[in-house]
């Protein structure tokens, strides 16, 4: 009689992802998810009436903001210069990142509307510069490349002198979602890396670098100079300097031309934990090493996210009517 083989139990964990020892890749020195942090992380809490009136315009409008979905430490900042980035396509991902604030689940999303909501909030917030991103919708057949199409164009049409970055998911790989978008001509083409190679089995399960980088240039071979490609990582993890310029050296032999550096924190004790801070001078070595290697404009800082500060990451043609008109 063969003995009954010992069944493993496969959790889906932000934390522990798959079941997964996340020490053999971490290690076993983290920061208490209770501890106090480093001075350099204090930023005034939200408020103003700035902040006020964009709340109450995403709520009218029925929007849902990744300010908000991830618990961006900078929302204050950001939306008292009237600026947010407006997530489609629902609030709930079909993928898990162990980093990631987002909820998980079946999406139950799909609203016609929605592209012709996100533009006429967009054109009454008389915003220049628009960051558009999603959840992973893996269980739609064009993973919700047509709903970018549609945001993409009736931006165009309701604020015309708005440029658009867009910050897609990685579309499984496949071209055709990809060239879709890319046919649109939005102004700013971000998809995040998010870690260094070594760390994606633990913090991005259901993606993949090589795949990542694919996407990143395509993107940059089918919008040509009408394009600019962009991508972001964070630190905090357990990887080092020397991993992060190796990084950056691959997404820059992609043709990448903008890049964003900021540190991870942890949402809930229920997401992986951070090994370390990074101190700003080391944001400020990675920045260094970023330009050397040719990237047009870095941005690197414990606070820095994605889309902080967009508007400043390319050129601009019009100063714009509403909230940046003075940058």
């Amino acid at each position: 009689m063969t003995a009954t083989p010992l069944r493993i139990h496969q959790t889906r964990s932000r934390s522990n992802p798959g079941g997964m020892d996340v020490t053999k890749v971490l290690g076993t020195e983290f920061e208490p998810f209770r501890g106090r942090k480093p001075p350099w992380f204090k930023v005034p809490p939200p408020g103003g009436e700035k902040y006020r009136d964009l709340t109450k315009l995403i709520q009218e409008e029925n929007l849902h903001t990744v300010c908000q979905e991830a618990a961006c430490p900078n929302v204050g900042e950001c939306w008292t210069r009237g600026t947010a980035t407006f997530m489609i396509l629902g609030d709930t991902c079909t993928r898990r990142c162990g980093f990631c604030n987002v909820k998980t689940g079946k999406p139950t999303w799909n609203d016609p509307l929605e592209p012709l909501r996100v533009a006429r909030s967009v054109a009454k917030m008389g915003l220049r510069h628009a960051v558009i991103t999603s959840v992973d919708r893996d269980d739609l057949p064009d993973y919700g490349a047509q709903v970018w199409c549609g945001v993409i164009r009736s931006i165009r049409m309701q604020a015309p002198s708005c440029k658009v970055e867009c910050l897609t998911p990685d579309f499984r790989g496949e071209e055709m979602p990809l060239a879709k978008v890319i046919a649109e001509r939005p102004d700013v083409f971000n998809h995040n890396v998010e870690v260094v190679p070594r760390l994606y089995p633990v913090a991005r399960r259901g993606s993949r670098w090589e795949r990542s980088l694919r996407v990143l240039r395509n993107a940059k071979e089918m919008g040509g100079q009408e394009v600019t490609t962009k991508s972001g990582l964070m630190v905090g993890l357990g990887e080092t300097h020397d991993e992060m310029v190796e990084a950056f050296g691959q997404l820059r032999e992609q043709g990448v031309q903008v890049l964003t550096v900021g540190q991870y924190l942890r949402p809930t004790e229920r997401h992986l934990p951070v090994v370390r801070y990074w101190h700003p001078d080391e944001f400020k070595a990675l920045e260094l090493a970023a330009y050397d290697l040719g990237f047009e404009h870095i941005a690197a800082g414990p606070l820095v996210r994605s889309s902080y500060h967009a508007d400043e990451h390319v050129k601009q043609d019009l100063a714009g009517t509403g909230p940046l008109a003075a940058a």
